[in-house]
């Protein structure tokens, strides 16, 4: 059975998808343990977890892969979303 996700959780799914043609694509909603600090909006869609696996990771610095997804992520991070935290790899690490 999928997971319960919100709406911006399924819009993060579908961008990342697009752009980086996961193999594994994990969005771990946070959000319930950071109830009441400073980021939460009370969405209940505040703070994510996503852990990528993407061929095109391959070769690419950690720096750059953070920055593919934010790219690929648009205006959520910082704007939508107070944080993201990302682990990318290639396939095969």
């Amino acid at each position: 059975m999928e997971p319960m996700t919100g709406p911006l959780a399924q819009e993060m799914r579908q961008l990342l998808t697009a752009a980086l043609e996961p193999t594994q694509l994990d969005i771990i909603n946070d959000s319930a343990s950071h109830s009441g600090h400073m980021g939460d909006d009370g969405s209940g869609e505040s703070h994510f977890t996503i852990v990528i696996e993407s061929p095109k990771f391959a070769g690419v610095s950690r720096l750059q892969r953070q920055r593919m997804v934010n790219g690929a992520l648009g205006d959520i991070p910082g704007e939508r979303v107070h944080a993201i935290a990302i682990k990318a790899r290639a396939p095969g690490e």
